[in-house]
């Protein structure tokens, strides 16, 4: 009799085991799909829902890069552009080039964020405070000149990172916000980047302001979202910049034109369990998911190979500052 009890326990554990095999593989499976439908196939809100045209867009860091892609494409999507960036005479070049290029008005503020000026701000909210801005691209941003550890890293530089992408972001959006608040409509988009999800050595600093604007931009989601205005942390990987110093486009390195037409087509859609995060770019969508998802890649593999990398490219980097001072 005790036998038959053994056996019946045995074969209820096995069906209970199996069930809940079954129901993990559905849940994977699940994911996988909902991953794959959100980076390939899912489309992000209308542009015009966040504004209408003639509506004004505002962009941080426009001179270069990402910024200067942002403010080609809302031009070419009907918004007159507010540029703010720290040189004068690119932004007087780019904004001539919009308005003839595509029959918006422009305005420019050059704004040196290191500096953290309390006029500077108020010029912005000066700007902005007879303007229909609908949305807010909080793109300037700034990382090492090299990898460097924390207890290398010079004060002026970890100060400047502090500044530019983290206060810069939060007062520049105290400045716009308001005005979105009164017309219950617009949306805020906050450049933020794979090293502020996972933790990057070599680059302490810098990674621990992206995951400032990380939890910054969800919380800042949540409180806006009754007042009709959007509001995501827009991700990265690498991308083509002075910023990456990287030239060559690949796989997972857009160019900016590339990135920005995702990132404008991604606007509210999200992988899982990144509420509030878009990932936009196809490539870098796969790595967050399986920086997320994929068992094995634990943080302390991850930050091991974070720290690898970036130690190999201090060197190369150190390598070329000799040469080159050899060469002077």
């Amino acid at each position: 009799m005790a036998i038959t009890i053994k056996t019946s326990h045995i074969r209820l554990a096995k069906t209970g085991l199996a069930y809940l095999g079954g129901a993990f593989a559905l849940y994977w499976i699940f994911q996988f799909l909902a991953a794959i439908f959100a980076i390939f196939i899912k489309r992000g809100k209308s542009l015009r829902s966040f504004g209408p045209k003639g509506s004004w867009a505002v962009i941080t860091g426009a001179s270069d890069g990402i910024g200067k892609e942002y403010a080609y494409q809302l031009a070419a999507k009907g918004f007159n552009v507010l540029l703010i960036s720290r040189t004068q005479s690119k932004l007087e070049e780019i904004g001539k080039d919009l308005e003839a290029k595509y029959n918006v008005k422009t305005e420019y503020l050059a704004i040196d964020f290191a500096a953290n000026r309390d006029e500077d701000y108020k010029k912005i909210a000066a700007s902005v405070s007879d303007k229909d801005v609908a949305i807010l691209v909080n793109n300037v941003g700034k990382s090492h000149d090299m990898p460097v550890t924390f207890l290398e890293t010079e004060e002026k530089e970890m100060l400047d990172i502090i500044n530019i992408n983290c206060i810069a972001t939060l007062r520049v959006t105290q400045a716009v916000a308001p005005g979105m608040i009164a017309r219950k409509r617009g949306a805020i988009l906050n450049m933020g980047s794979v090293a502020g999800l996972t933790p990057t050595p070599l680059l302490a600093t810098y990674s621990a302001s992206k995951s400032f604007l990380a939890t910054w931009s969800i919380t800042l989601a949540s409180e806006l979202k009754p007042h009709g205005i959007h509001v995501d942390l827009v991700n990265s990987y690498f991308v083509t910049s002075a910023m990456s110093k990287i030239r060559r486009t690949s796989i997972t390195t857009p160019n900016p034109k590339a990135f920005v037409q995702a990132a404008l087509g991604k606007i509210g859609v999200y992988l899982t369990h990144t509420w509030g995060i878009s990932t936009p770019y196809w490539s870098h969508g796969v790595m967050h998911w399986a920086l997320e998802n994929l068992a094995g890649l634990g943080t302390a593999t991850v930050v091991g190979v974070n720290k690898s990398m970036h130690q190999d490219i201090r060197k190369r980097a150190l390598k070329k500052k000799e040469r080159d001072a050899k060469k002077q």
